[in-house]
């Protein structure tokens, strides 16, 4: 499996920390998901779906590669096109992949469309405001990330309910954040007149990867220390959170009313 910034696929050398934190994703929200059929949309190589279990869950992917082994039904669609009927499945969970399409509106719409009454999404996605400059996306794989207000307020044209909680780090976590942002900031020193904002996507890709694997080539103590435990979900303060995480509700129809699932 080729290693770029595109998709988590090792927790080896430097890229344990941020292995951690996606599966600390699929964990803490784990809870939050009604039973049934799910769909674990962008899941990409399926590092965490056991952790949903007993649930019936179906990986969806854009990459057939990606899919290739995974021991689950599992799809090739691009997530604002799923191959299922109107209200087919009980929950969708998406971590960190509606910021990989242009237009994320259309991954959150199909997410609802495929929903049964009383079905739950979750988008877990990085807070814009964290990871580096918020006025500029970085990551050349990211085409928009997301402040809280952004993403409920997406979330909501489409919802019935939506609720908001943030991916909150450890200190030690906190710390290699810290280090990698002062990098990244040494590097952007190198262009102030923001050139590489010129370069074709598929450069910027290239280069983006290079660095990435070069700077995590290897592992310390504390990138080799993190674990699911240093990661919990709260509610604030969620401008300071590493995740934004919206839980997505349709209420459910009894008696010609509509209200929401006990329990949510």
């Amino acid at each position: 499996m080729r290693i770029s910034g595109e998709r988590v696929t090792t927790a080896a050398h430097g890229f344990n920390p941020t292995w951690q934190r996606h599966v600390a994703a699929y964990a803490l929200c784990a809870p939050l998901l009604p039973s049934g059929k799910v769909l674990d949309v962008g899941c990409g190589i399926g590092h965490s779906y056991q952790l949903l279990e007993p649930r019936e869950t179906v990986g969806v992917d854009i990459d057939p590669a990606v899919l290739a082994g995974q021991d689950r039904e599992t799809r090739v669609a691009d997530m604002r096109a799923l191959p299922f009927p109107d209200g087919a499945v009980d929950g969708v969970i998406s971590v960190q992949a509606i910021e990989h399409v242009p237009d994320p509106e259309g991954a959150v719409a199909e997410a609802r469309r495929v929903l049964r009454s009383g079905g739950v999404a979750i988008f877990v996605t990085p807070n814009r405001l964290t990871f580096g400059p918020p006025e500029e996306v970085i990551d050349p794989y990211h085409y928009i990330e997301f402040s809280a207000a952004e993403l409920r307020a997406l979330c909501e044209r489409h919802f019935d309910r939506v609720e908001f909680r943030g991916l909150f780090g450890s200190q030690r976590y906190l710390d290699i954040v810290a280090s990698e942002l002062a990098r990244l900031n040494g590097v952007l020193r190198l262009d102030p007149l923001g050139a590489r904002r010129l370069l074709p996507r598929s450069i910027r890709k290239r280069l983006y990867d290079w660095g990435l694997r070069r700077w995590r080539n290897t592992a310390n103590g504390e990138e080799e220390a993190i674990a699911q435990a240093d990661f919990e979900l709260r509610g604030a303060p969620i401008e300071e959170a590493l995740d934004l995480v919206a839980i997505c509700h349709v209420e459910e129809a009894v008696d010609g009313l509509a209200r929401t699932p006990a329990g949510y």
